[in-house]
């Protein structure tokens, strides 16, 4: 298992020194394994391809903030997940930036949307019910919040992570907050005006 990690960390390694110099798609296998000192057959004995080692990269370091389970249980700990992991990615900008500019159906902006998504769901439940809370609402949501940190880590001078959160945890909150009231205002409105009708 020790063995396993240590070869699968060389070619994340490899893979992420190659990503600071040559554009991803680029990058072949060949070259990953080169660049560590491995064979291909050690490489696909872990990783079905490139993508599959991105997504392990990340799978890596989301551990190591979550722990092994890998759960957000309390709505304190998903904001304190979510610092963390910004964190990680700002640290990290210069590989999670050009990852989140991987194409394809593969890209680590779709792998990394369906690992959002109970987190979303969690929030949104506790903000606006579960009732409320359907595929359409955590898409929207998450389609929002995933564009808005691709943003982030693009700019030059990307904000301090920690604001980056502080600003996104407001306009999530406050937002779905509003689009609640909204609806049960228009909701009301509407019983009076059939009452009225009778």
């Amino acid at each position: 298992m020790a063995n396993s990690f240590i070869t699968k960390h060389a070619l994340a390694q490899a893979l992420q020194e190659l990503m600071e110099t040559v554009p991803f798609e680029k990058i072949s296998i060949t070259q990953i394994c080169e660049k560590c000192g491995m064979n291909r057959k050690s490489f696909y004995y872990h990783f079905k391809d490139k993508y599959d080692l991105v997504h392990w990269i990340f799978d890596r370091d989301f551990e190591q903030i979550t722990g092994p389970e890998g759960t957000v249980e309390t709505d304190e700990n998903q904001w304190d997940v979510l610092e963390k992991l910004c964190r990680c990615f700002y640290k990290n900008r210069h590989f999670y930036r050009k990852a989140f500019q991987i194409k394809g159906q593969n890209s680590f902006v779709e792998y990394f949307r369906e690992r959002c998504r109970p987190f979303l769901r969690a929030r949104l439940n506790v903000l606006i019910g579960e009732d409320w809370t359907d595929d359409f609402t955590v898409n929207f949501f998450a389609d929002a919040f995933i564009c808005a940190m691709g943003r982030w880590l693009a700019e030059p001078d990307s904000l301090p992570p920690e604001e980056f959160v502080a600003r996104t945890k407001h306009l999530i909150q406050n937002g779905a907050a509003a689009i609640y009231e909204e609806t049960e205002s228009e909701e009301e409105a509407g019983e009076k005006t059939e009452k009225e009708k009778m």
